[in-house]
């Protein structure tokens, strides 16, 4: 075990590069809801003014980001 400044610096560099596979799954989770919040938000405010092409792209992006947000949640609760 280090011991002092440098021990913990090290181990303080450690934690930042080698991160827990909880905190990657949810850094991913946060951008996925993220994602749909703002998806969801554009077409709620702005949904009269987007042309049917853009629309169409919005609603298979929040499809997509349902489904991936759903996908990693099954996975997590199966753990």
């Amino acid at each position: 075990m280090m011991s002092g400044m440098s021990g913990s610096m090290a181990e303080g560099a450690m934690n930042v590069f080698n991160p827990n596979k909880s905190v990657i799954v949810d850094m991913i989770m946060i951008q996925l809801i993220a994602m749909t919040l703002t998806l969801l938000s554009v077409l709620l405010f702005n949904g009269n003014d987007i042309r049917s092409g853009d629309m169409a792209w919005m609603v298979g992006g929040l499809f997509g980001s349902f489904l991936f947000a759903s996908a990693i949640y099954s996975r997590i609760t199966s753990m």
